[in-house]
């Protein structure tokens, strides 16, 4: 009996990443509303697993505080400060042109996220992006570049974000000792083309001027919207603490035994799953160095496909007004096709 519930469990903790996946395509009252159904998915994850407890309900409360106070202080700042932004960038663009200018936001915002962190680093990219006299489409666009870059630069330090911050933290000790610049020497050779790639893909974007020069000060959104948005980035994190926990058991499951090549694309399931769920569970030091590379590529890869996957993704979304089918139409064709190169050139070199 005790096998059979648990097979029960399984099959509805992998219907509800199913869901996870295709409902906010699908359904368009999901996709507007994105946070508050993931949140029901965590809610539902976790009560199948099992896996209520205190210290679980006080992550799922806290966690999210930090991230969401960097997003209502920023957007309070950039409200009162932000015609300084919109001058400094129309500077840039003068010097440089149009092109340099978008080149110049992805390539070092991604690199200077390690840095930064993965939060801040958005925020300063969606601002930016505002900024822009861009159609809509452009700006999902660009937003999409920026995000994978982030992504990418993020991981170089321990600071960057979650997923670097687990890593670093399992590999300590014996045989990695990796300190602050372990995954800087690790993965770098991998990370800084990525973010030469999507500079030069943003780059392309800029065909003709895309600033004015600022007149005294601009209109600004609503303190209202601030918070608004600020509480959509609070339910987000919240929902995908809950739906990581909820869903441990499943990766644990389906991960087990499998080799660098079968979890490379099983990583994909990152795209809907905090990356650092999953690299908690993935990550060990008995790896090889090159199995390795290879987890924490598909990990930041897939971490870019879906609104979901990562934080700097809600973030802009939330920020920019991108809906779930938007993002994934931009997102989807690029990050799926170097899922595939990164894949190959891997399998050569290591």
């Amino acid at each position: 009996m005790e096998q059979q519930l648990s097979a029960t469990a399984m099959t509805l903790l992998s219907l509800i990443v199913l869901a996870a996946l295709t409902l906010p395509f699908l359904i368009h009252k999901v996709e507007e509303e994105l946070e508050i159904f993931l949140l029901v998915c965590g809610l539902c994850a976790v009560t199948i697993s099992g896996a209520w407890h205190g210290h679980l309900v006080a992550e799922a409360l806290k966690e999210p505080i930090a991230i969401t106070l960097a997003v209502l202080v920023l957007g309070v700042l950039f409200k009162r400060f932000g015609h300084w932004t919109a001058h400094a960038v129309h500077a840039v663009e003068t010097k440089t042109g149009p092109k340099t200018l978008l080149f110049l936001t992805v390539f070092l915002i991604g690199l200077f996220s390690s840095v930064l962190t993965a939060i801040i680093a958005a925020l300063i990219t969606a601002e930016i992006i505002k900024l822009l006299d861009m159609p809509a489409a452009a700006k999902t666009r660009l937003a999409v570049y920026a995000c994978f870059a982030i992504g990418f630069g993020a991981i170089l330090t321990p600071i960057g974000e979650p997923l670097s911050t687990i890593v670093i933290a399992k590999l300590k000790g014996e045989p990695y000792q990796a300190d602050f610049f372990f995954l800087t020497r690790l993965m770098g050779v991998w990370i800084l083309p990525a973010l030469v790639l999507f500079g030069a893909l943003a780059a392309r974007l800029g065909s003709r001027p895309l600033t004015a020069k600022p007149e005294g000060k601009a209109e600004t959104e609503p303190y209202k919207q601030i918070w608004l948005r600020a509480g959509k980035v609070y339910m987000f994190v919240a929902a995908l603490i809950l739906l990581g926990e909820g869903l441990k058991p499943l990766a644990a499951r389906t991960i087990t035994h499998l080799s660098k090549y079968a979890l490379y694309w099983i990583n994909s399931l990152s795209a809907v799953l905090d990356n650092a769920t999953l690299a908690s569970i993935e990550i060990m030091p008995s790896l090889p160095k090159e199995t390795l590379v290879f987890l924490l590529a598909s990990l930041i890869l897939a971490g870019g496909l879906l609104i979901p996957g990562n934080i700097p993704n809600i973030i802009c979304a939330a920020k920019l007004g991108i809906k779930s089918r938007e993002w994934a139409r931009e997102a989807l064709p690029i990050g799926l096709a170097l899922m595939v190169v990164y894949f190959i050139l891997l399998s050569i070199v290591l």
